[in-house]
């Protein structure tokens, strides 16, 4: 009897290590493959700014309350409160020390499309790379140009006040093999170019599903809810459905769409409010085309009530 419960013991310590080897297999942080971020062309700075705008980094990596070219110093420092905790926004200024002056392209691309550390850690979807996992390798390596012209900052950013179990990184992989893909958000059969432009940039470095996109208890996106509204994560109010069935947007022209997001005015001559006016400033850095593909795409998404 003595020799089977040893035997039993041993083998539920074998099947544990194999079924702990395969968790850590499967949820290990993942790079880009290192060929992903070679022999690209000669970085278009002005393209890299176009993302730029696109992306919306200074709402997030500019320092809280900074106006004027201020806020091209991406200093960090902005609290995000969540259901999970309390994340900084970290500094990305080209600060070598501070910020992201001493990374590669790779550690910044595996960061932006991966959700990858510099140090091969998983980083928290408080920064949308499951959105910006869509970018281009061209278009990282643009932005990362870019962002090296902008003015450098020694502001560290505290470290994120999170309860346990959400303090524990490793299991964001977990996280990451239920929710994290680079796929299209939705299909769109016989897309025009301008159309697919627009998804590019909506589902990509506009990374607009984030807040119109109702989430579940993990915080991964509702299947079949895509832009179709969401609680306010700031904790007041609702952030639109944009969706063709939406009661706000959905009367709207492509051209309405357009205009909103130069000048932040409705057709009713009512403006954008709340968080929506740092997005359509940003947005309205964009050129008109881009803005135009923004909108055909919004016509074409599914519509969801």
């Amino acid at each position: 009897m003595g020799r089977r419960r040893g035997g039993i013991g041993i083998s539920l310590l074998l099947i544990a290590g194999f079924a702990g080897a395969l968790g850590w297999f499967l949820t290990k942080p993942e790079r880009q493959p290192a060929a992903h971020w070679q022999g690209l062309s000669a970085a278009d700075v002005a393209n890299g700014e176009r993302i730029f705008w696109a992306g919306g980094c200074v709402s997030c990596h500019a320092a809280p309350g900074a106006e004027g070219d201020a806020r091209l110093t991406l200093s960090g420092g902005l609290a995000l409160k969540s259901p999970f905790g309390t994340f900084h926004v970290p500094n990305i200024s080209p600060d070598e020390k501070a910020g992201i002056g001493g990374w590669t392209l790779a550690e910044f691309g595996d960061a932006m499309t991966r959700g990858v550390g510099r140090n091969g850690e998983h980083l928290y979807p408080s920064f949308p790379y499951g959105s910006y996992s869509r970018l281009t390798p061209k278009d990282v390596s643009d932005l990362f140009a870019f962002v090296k012209t902008l003015p450098k900052s020694e502001t560290v950013a505290p470290p994120h006040e999170l309860p346990f179990p959400y303090n524990q990184r490793l299991l964001l992989g977990g996280w990451k093999l239920l929710f994290f893909s680079d796929a299209p958000r939705v299909a769109l059969a016989n897309a025009d170019p301008a159309v697919l432009r627009g998804q590019y940039l909506v589902e990509g470095p506009g990374h607009c599903g984030e807040c119109h996109t109702p989430r579940n208890g993990l915080g991964g996106f509702v299947s079949g809810q895509w832009l179709a509204g969401a609680p306010n994560p700031e904790g007041e109010g609702r952030v639109p459905n944009i969706t063709p069935a939406s009661e706000t947007i959905g009367s709207w022209s492509a051209g309405d769409i357009a205009n909103y997001l130069e000048t932040g005015f409705t057709p009713d001559f009512d403006s954008a409010g709340g968080n929506m006016v740092e997005v359509q400033q940003n947005i309205a850095h964009l050129p008109a085309e881009d803005r135009a593909a923004i909108a055909a795409y919004l016509k074409a998404v599914p519509p969801v009530k």
